[in-house]
């Protein structure tokens, strides 16, 4: 039985699906701290259901800016947290800062249909669903990859398996990056996930 001090209530979200939504209402998704998700949901004819979330811009104001006296927003800033990459950012060197930023960049050159969300113990990246996981240390990247044991062609065997160590994500296999020597031969790795997920 789950008892309420084991659920993390910090990233709950409120989620608004629609076939479509007016300007004013996409405007709501337009503030980095408000845990706000616009979905919209379109049947067509042959029956086939199409999902898509409304993306917010990657340059966001705080909701704190223009309602600095409202009380609710102050509560709700307290109980509900979203976490960016500046959060991240945090706890990483400026080198890991670096070589985050540059393989983020190799990623999206993977493909258009790449996002990514950043949660509270990680940045993961998704194309249908998240296919790496990323978390920012002082001194490396910490790399999960959403691949089950066995089934990523490593020749170089430089991903570790942790398919029976608790970690952060999903997948069974943890690479950690402290410079971008390998880059290439990692985003190999990565584009299999990508490609899988």
């Amino acid at each position: 039985m789950i008892k309420k001090n084991d659920v993390d209530w910090s990233q709950s979200r409120v989620i608004f699906v629609s076939p479509n939504f007016t300007n004013y209402q996409r405007k709501a998704i337009e503030f980095r701290d408000l845990p706000i998700e616009l979905w919209e949901v379109k049947l067509y004819s042959n029956n086939t259901i199409l999902f898509n979330q409304i993306q917010s811009p990657e340059k966001s104001e705080s909701i704190t800016t223009i309602s600095q006296k409202s009380e609710v927003v102050k509560q709700v800033s307290k109980e509900v947290r979203t976490y960016d990459e500046e959060y991240h950012f945090q706890y990483a060197s400026d080198k890991t800062k670096s070589i985050y930023n540059e393989l983020k960049n190799s990623i999206f050159s993977i493909g258009n249909d790449i996002s990514f969300k950043s949660m509270k113990m990680y940045i993961a990246f998704v194309r249908k669903s998240n296919f790496i996981y990323i978390v920012l240390r002082k001194s490396n990247l910490t790399i999960f990859i959403n691949m089950k044991k066995g089934s990523l062609v490593d020749p170089k065997k430089i991903a570790r398996d942790v398919s029976n160590i608790g970690h952060w994500g999903h997948g069974d296999y943890e690479i950690k990056l402290t410079d971008s020597t390998d880059l290439g031969y990692i985003m190999t790795l990565i584009k299999q996930s990508y490609d899988k997920n």
